[in-house]
């Protein structure tokens, strides 16, 4: 058995769980940012979350959009990497990209 062979079926497990794997957004609310500099802190922390494709973070309204892929990752992840960070946040809206 060559190693072409012996490798197909881990490759075609890979690509089954990706198939399974969504692409998610979630707004946050980040009320405690208090000034232009907040939206910086808050958007380094949540791109250091494996998973996280892309994070848009504004002062005004004071809210996070994290596009993410819910195989690698969670809601609860993302509020736990603001709320280290010293900006807690509650999930305002979820949506699936697929």
């Amino acid at each position: 058995m060559n190693i072409k062979t012996s490798l197909l079926p881990l490759v075609l497990l890979a690509m089954v769980g990706q198939a399974f794997a969504a692409t998610q957004t979630v707004t946050l609310d980040v009320p405690t940012m208090t000034c232009a500099t907040c939206p910086l802190t808050v958007k380094t922390a949540l791109s250091k979350v494996n998973g996280v494709l892309e994070a848009k973070v504004t002062w005004e309204p004071k809210e996070a959009v994290v596009t993410y892929d819910d195989a690698r990752t969670d809601v609860n992840a993302l509020t736990e990497a603001t709320k280290n960070a010293g900006y807690p946040s509650t999930v305002k809206q979820t949506k699936a990209d697929r």
